[in-house]
This record gives structure tokens, C-alpha cells and sequence, in this order.
């Protein structure tokens, strides 16, 4: 297979974009996306929009075949019921630099997430620069919710003043980038989550990926990053 930084699939996202994103009076990254389908959105069957916001972000679940787990890690799957409220330690998002994407499953021990095919998409690799990003961070609050537009599933996560400031200059180190390395990994309990793209720094923003979520799945990983699960 092809070694490459770019994202192995060449699905018309721009049409999706059109047909999901509301431009609506204000916000003007919504247009900005659809520009940048074509170039730098490639894994299908995954919507994302970036809007001005309140420092939220809404975790987009992979595809319903499954979370993808960091190779040479053992994870479990999204099907655990959550426990009573308060149950548990909270667990602790990671939001790391997107190296490469390649159209194979990862090496074992590398340290990437394989992503299993589905309908839409063959199987890949997500490799990751561990060295940089934010690691190991505690929010302020999570909550599943239900998407007013698309009508599906997300979770939304807010950060605490300090991390959302680490969290603008993180992102501004992203936006000069070519695709997929504008784009930054969600990982929670050692699994994928989603794989947001930015193409300039977030001071304050909403944003919002479309995928096959559920509400079991979005209800789970909001409890585990607040410790109710």
C-alpha cells in the first residue's frame, strides 16, 4: 500500500457538506468547510462543521462497526452499560496531532488505531504524534445530546478555562496544515473517537461531526469522562 499523509479516500464530501451545513446568518465557517470538502475531508460517511461557540466540542463516534483501539492495546467495547452516577474516576480525553493516514491496518505495537472497513470506507490506519497535543485531560462537563440538524447522536464537552486556551494554540498549530495533518485525534479510554479538521486556531467554537451514533454509545462516553460510568 501507499505510505501517504493523505487520507486514503476520495469520497465527494463537498455534496454532503452542501446538503448538511447550515450557513446560517453569522457563521461564517460554514461556507468555509464546504471549500474545503474536496481538498481535506476524505473519510466518508463522517459530516463536520465548525461554528462560532461557547468552547464546546461534540465528539463524532466512528463508524457502527466500532471504536477504533490504539494497535498493541486492548480496549472494550462501547456496548458497557453505564453505572449509577458517580461510580467511578472520571476518564481523561486525549486530543493528539494526526501524523498519516494509511489505507492498511496499523502495525502492531506502532501505536495507531486501525479503523475497521465498513460499507463506505476500507480498512485504515490513523497514526499519531504522541509527543504533542494535550493529553490526559479532565473537562469541565460532558453531556449526549441530540443533534437539531442531522438528527443524530454527540457528545458535547466543555473545557475548562486553561485547557481551552491550550486548546486554541494547539489548533492554531494545526490550521497551516495540508489534510490529514490539519486534523487532530479524540481518544478516550485508549480508543479513536473522531478525527475533527481545522484549518485555523479555535477561540471559541461549537463543533459538531455527524456519524452513526447512538444514544447508548453517546450516553456511555459522556458518563465515563464524568465519572457516572
Amino acid at each position: 500500500m501507499n505510505e501517504s499523509t493523505e487520507h486514503p479516500l476520495d469520497g465527494t464530501l463537498h455534496d454532503l457538506l452542501h446538503a448538511q451545513v447550515r450557513d446560517g446568518e453569522g457563521n461564517a465557517a460554514g461556507p468555509h468547510l464546504v471549500g474545503l470538502a474536496d481538498g481535506a475531508l476524505r473519510i466518508a460517511g463522517r459530516r463536520r462543521r465548525y461554528r462560532a461557540g461557547a468552547g464546546v466540542i461534540a465528539v463524532a463516534v466512528l463508524a457502527t462497526v466500532g471504536v477504533a483501539v490504539a494497535s498493541g492495546t486492548t480496549g472494550h467495547t462501547n456496548g458497557t452499560q453505564p453505572a449509577a452516577e458517580g461510580t467511578g474516576p472520571a476518564a481523561l480525553l486525549s486530543i493528539l496531532p494526526v501524523s498519516s493516514v494509511t489505507e492498511r491496518a496499523c502495525v502492531p505495537g506502532s501505536g495507531g488505531f486501525t479503523v475497521p472497513a465498513a460499507t463506505n470506507h476500507p480498512t485504515y490506519c490513523v497514526s499519531v504524534d504522541r509527543s504533542r497535543g494535550m493529553t490526559d485531560v479532565r473537562v469541565a462537563s460532558a453531556k449526549a445530546d441530540r443533534s437539531a440538524t442531522a438528527g443524530t447522536w454527540q457528545v458535547e464537552v466543555t473545557f475548562f478555562p486553561a485547557d481551552r486556551a491550550r486548546y486554541t494554540a494547539f489548533t492554531g498549530s494545526l490550521a497551516t496544515h495540508e489534510a490529514p495533518t490539519n486534523e487532530f485525534a479524540l481518544v478516550v479510554d485508549g480508543k479513536l473517537w473522531g478525527t475533527p479538521l481545522v484549518d485555523r486556531a479555535i477561540t471559541s467554537v461549537d463543533i459538531v461531526g455527524w456519524g452513526d451514533l447512538t444514544s447508548a454509545a453517546t450516553h456511555h462516553l459522556a458518563d465515563r469522562l464524568t465519572g457516572r460510568a
